[in-house]
């Protein structure tokens, strides 16, 4: 009877979880459906810093550096500023080489991201080409650019956004199903998260890489405050709580490269995974009672991107472990339990299966890999979206730092849409 109960708990809990999150399948219409607007305003040549976070990056923040040279956009428009942050290689001295102004760090206690762009924002704050800037980009050093990166942003920017996104591909897509879930994913968020928000008229969320601020933002919050273990989500949601609306500007792409083993991938997860508890507990309460006293659908949206999925979720395995210890003590009958957390399995690897397909089909000759990779890794997506449950489980208890991922591909923008 009590193992009758569990199997109704876990059908209820698998509800409500696709009930708090079917609006991102509606989601997953709304770029085929609705068209982009033209933009609203003259395009303006607007001056633009170029923030690079750099740790110990010498194998690849040439290529980037390279890719900024190769843009389309007017060079005397843009101020590129490496922040050198605790390195022990070369990476001041190839982005000096480079003719990038290069901000040395070395701090042992306050470190991540965040510490490291408020360092470069307040130096250049301090400066008098502050007031020429109207805003900065803000890149990590494994990137490389499309040649017509800088001039869309610049496009979106001049439609008066505050702050946006970018389309964020990757360079190493094909590597193994590790590196092709990150890729599948982050393709996945640029179009059918972030720019359906956008074509919504919602907000968007800036995610680790490729996003503008402007000037006159990062000067009403005061530089870059931000230093919880995922700082662009605690921006995000600091930004839409202060009545800041998000953009994404879908025709700049970046690419990026993503872990190949699955201990680099636990480690960035971990961290990721212990960042959203951070920015929960700072900020979750507020980011509630905004959808009710602004009644705007982004405070909803980002609330359901930080925390249901994990609480319900484990609820339902906590449901169907007891239902099996209780089994295997010859308490009760687990079959129904383990019937329904089967049911629950194969119906969100379906979803999830559908989502990548929609994906793969939609920006196919974006994903620069073999067609025989595109389909292969797509079985796997959602296996590799399972294991964030066991990684935010860890999370939860594990007191986690800041751990630099080390990035090895050095690939021009060439050599990434060649597949080589």
């Amino acid at each position: 009877m009590f193992n009758e109960f569990l199997a109704d708990l876990n059908f209820v809990v698998g509800f409500i979880l696709f009930l708090c999150y079917s609006y991102q399948i509606f989601y997953t219409i709304v770029p085929f459906a609705i068209k982009p607007r033209p933009h609203k305003r003259p395009i303006k040549k607007n001056k633009i810093a170029i923030l690079i976070a750099a740790r110990n990056e010498e194998k690849v923040i040439g290529n980037l550096l390279s890719s900024i040279k190769n843009q389309d956009y007017d060079k005397n428009y843009l101020n590129v500023v490496v922040i050198a942050d605790n390195c022990t290689d070369n990476t001041a001295k190839i982005a000096k080489e480079a003719g990038a102004t290069v901000f040395e760090r070395f701090n042992k206690k306050e470190i991540g991201k965040g510490y490291a762009l408020d360092y470069a924002i307040s130096n250049l704050r301090e400066s008098n080409a502050w007031q020429e800037l109207d805003g900065i980009i803000v890149l990590d050093a494994d990137n490389v650019l499309t040649p017509n990166y800088v001039t869309e942003m610049n496009k979106t920017r001049s439609d008066g956004y505050e702050a946006f996104t970018s389309y964020r591909n990757s360079k190493n897509y094909g590597d193994n199903w590790i590196s092709a879930g990150y890729g599948l994913w982050y393709i996945r968020e640029s179009k059918f998260l972030h720019y359906a928000r956008m074509l919504l008229h919602s907000s968007c969320a800036i995610s680790g890489t490729g996003f503008f601020v402007s000037r006159a933002l990062l000067d009403k919050f005061n530089g870059w405050k931000f230093y919880l273990l995922t700082e662009d989500i605690e921006f995000s949601i600091f930004s839409i709580i202060n009545g800041v609306k998000i953009g994404c500007c879908i025709d700049a792409e970046l690419f990026d490269e993503q872990p190949i083993t699955f201990k680099q991938s636990y480690k960035q997860r971990l961290r990721w995974s212990k960042g959203f508890f951070q920015v929960w507990k700072k900020h979750g309460k507020a980011l509630v009672k905004g959808i009710f006293k602004h009644r705007k659908f982004a405070f909803f949206d980002m609330t359901m991107n930080i925390m249901p999925a994990f609480i319900l979720t484990v609820t339902l395995l906590s449901t169907s472990v007891s239902a099996i210890t209780f089994g295997i003590l010859g308490i009760g009958n687990p079959v129904p339990v383990i019937k329904s957390l089967l049911g629950y399995i194969g119906f969100t690897y379906s979803i999830m299966l559908l989502m990548g397909l929609i994906t793969i089909i939609s920006e196919w000759k974006k994903i620069h890999t073999t067609n025989a990779k595109k389909i292969g890794y797509l079985f796997l997506f959602p296996i590799f979206m399972y294991t964030y449950i066991p990684i935010s489980l860890i999370a939860l208890f594990k007191k986690v730092g800041w751990d630099p991922i080390h990035h090895t591909r050095s690939k021009s923008f060439d050599e990434v849409v060649n597949k080589k």
